[in-house]
């Protein structure tokens, strides 16, 4: 019987641990856009918005894992865009409810959804992220989508 309750305890453990793992803020990325809008003026670069939701969604934990979560691409990508991650978990609804709000003013019908926007706050493009599964072709896009927004 204790290595049941020991095992549960564990199994418990574990799981919160893993949970807040995946809703933690991923290194260069912001979970405020309107702070991003701003740095992004100053710095005259993009934003890039991801709507995720990081503990519940296989494609949005797949690209967090294999690109996102990269300092190769954050390092690359942080070069033209500020880089903004609203999260909706199911394991921390304030976070999702605080983010609501943003995904009913871009229309978000799905996860994970990458929005572009100028510096004006002004959305340029919008695609599923992961139709770009590794940092290479998500950079390319990028660079694509940015080299379209200068030549409109």
């Amino acid at each position: 019987m204790k290595a049941i309750t020991w095992l549960a305890s564990v199994t418990v453990g574990v799981a919160a641990l893993s949970a807040s793992a995946f809703s933690a803020t991923l290194e260069g990325w912001s979970t405020d856009l309107e702070k991003a809008l701003a740095t992004a003026k100053k710095e005259k670069k993009s934003v890039l918005v991801e709507f995720t939701g990081s503990d519940w969604c296989p494609p949005c934990i797949a690209m967090r894992k294999n690109v996102f979560s990269k300092k190769d691409f954050v390092d690359k990508a942080s070069k033209k865009f500020v880089l903004v991650e609203l999260d909706f978990p199911k394991a921390e609804k304030e976070i999702a409810e605080k983010n609501k709000p943003l995904a009913e003013k871009y229309k978000i019908e799905g996860f994970p959804t990458v929005v572009l926007l100028d510096p004006q706050g002004k959305e340029f493009n919008r695609f599923f992220a992961s139709q770009f599964p590794d940092s290479e072709g998500f950079l390319k896009h990028l660079d694509e989508s940015l080299t379209k927004k200068e030549l409109d």
